[in-house]
């Protein structure tokens, strides 16, 4: 397969079909990295009859391309950096930590607007089905990864529409599963393989959020 999709939704339409062997399994929950990978991730808990929740994780964007990860940092502040991004780009511990700091009060705020007060779901002996809406140097799904694993689930599942291969192959050793679409060359950026890769909005994370955990 190597197409573009209509938008995220299709995408994890097409996921799910994927996924069925997860399907009315309640050891399995689909934790969804905000906020593009919330609108894959809904379809896929909807049709395989699974719990919705979050990872909160967000990108270390490189100050001259903010697209463009340096690392991810998650809710409790650690951190994951691609160090080879960070040497080729002489990237000072200042700016990381200047960069860092901001994206933790984003992600504290992520997590009021989003959660509310509503408890973390516990994770141990879990199947844990990761979804974004691609990957592209990774750097938020280790994150995401590192986080998860801290919460000793039984399984870590990575599901993603599109990614780069190389990603992938790094990727393989860290976790149990992983279920992607397609992985074209060159692979450019996550946006050119969707007709519509419109931001997803707070609101629409907190809608689906709000189906998703009662699930």
């Amino acid at each position: 397969m190597n197409k573009r999709f209509r938008d995220r939704a299709e995408a994890g339409k097409l996921l799910a079909q994927q996924l069925l062997d997860y399907a009315n399994r309640p050891q399995a929950i689909v934790l969804a990295l905000p906020r593009g990978g919330v609108p894959v991730a809904y379809p896929i808990a909807q049709m395989l009859e699974l719990a919705l929740d979050i990872c909160l994780v967000h990108k270390l964007g490189v100050p001259s391309n903010p697209e463009l990860a340096m690392g991810a940092i998650d809710l409790q502040g650690a951190i994951y950096l691609n160090e080879r991004i960070v040497r080729s780009m002489d990237i000072s511990k200042a700016t990381i930590d200047r960069i860092a700091t901001m994206e933790l009060r984003e992600l504290q705020r992520r997590d009021r607007t989003y959660r509310g007060d509503r408890a973390e779901i516990d994770l141990r002996d879990r199947i844990a089905i990761v979804v974004d809406d691609g990957l592209a140097t990774g750097a938020t799904m280790k994150a995401a990864i590192e986080a998860i694993r801290r919460q000793q689930p039984a399984q870590i599942v990575i599901a993603v529409p599109v990614a780069f291969q190389g990603t992938i192959d790094e990727l393989r050793a860290s976790v149990d599963r992983i279920v992607c679409l397609m992985m074209p060359a060159p692979f450019e950026a996550i946006g050119c393989w969707y007709d519509d890769f419109s931001q997803t909005t707070d609101a629409e994370v907190c809608a689906a959020l709000q189906v998703g955990m009662k699930s």
